[in-house]
């Protein structure tokens, strides 16, 4: 249960939907940054920033933005949760490209702190390929799901168990996008 009334039902309003759904003039931009970085125009796919936000959300062991986006992200890979499994077992190994890879590594310099994210860690995705806004855009949405992950858990929300409850979510995103969330 919440530590405050959401006003609904939890278990159709899982995770970040119940505090969405109680201050949907808040809902709003966030629904809206989180389009802009994981689905907007970009040179890297929807598939890889949403592997980002699940690589964060696992690290900040969010359950249900691990969960959730981890699905969004399996959903819109060729391997699938195969792949995310991979990454957020064992990062080194997965079978990512090096730029991604590095990307990644930003990611989770930024999960432990923005300071952490060194001028050796930018060169090596430079290194790798990754453009200044590929880089901008890693460390922007690593930041946003550490205050998504902290706003979900920070709200005690329920996260539901197992992750068949995540593919209809998926699929909706997928379709949809965040700005048809409310």
């Amino acid at each position: 249960m919440a530590h405050i009334d959401l006003g609904v039902d939890e278990q159709e309003n899982p995770g970040i939907t119940g505090p969405m759904r109680f201050r949907p003039e808040t809902a709003k931009p966030l629904n809206e940054l989180a389009e802009v970085l994981l689905r907007g125009p970009h040179p890297l796919t929807p598939g890889e920033r949403e592997l980002i936000a699940a690589y964060v959300s696992g690290l900040n062991e969010c359950a249900f933005c691990c969960a959730s986006h981890s699905a969004f992200a399996a959903a819109q890979l060729d391997t699938g949760m195969t792949l995310v499994d991979q990454v957020r077992a064992d990062l080194d190994s997965a079978p990512v490209s090096p730029k991604l890879r590095a990307l990644l590594r930003i990611a989770g310099a930024v999960q432990e702190t923005g300071r952490k994210v060194t001028s050796e860690l930018v060169a090596a995705a430079r290194e790798e390929g990754a453009t200044d806004l590929e880089i901008h855009d890693t460390v922007l949405i690593a930041a946003a799901f550490c205050m998504y992950n902290r706003y979900v858990d920070g709200l005690g929300t329920l996260a539901p168990k197992g992750r068949e409850g995540y593919e209809a979510s998926a699929r909706r995103i997928v379709e949809f996008g965040y700005l048809s969330v409310h």
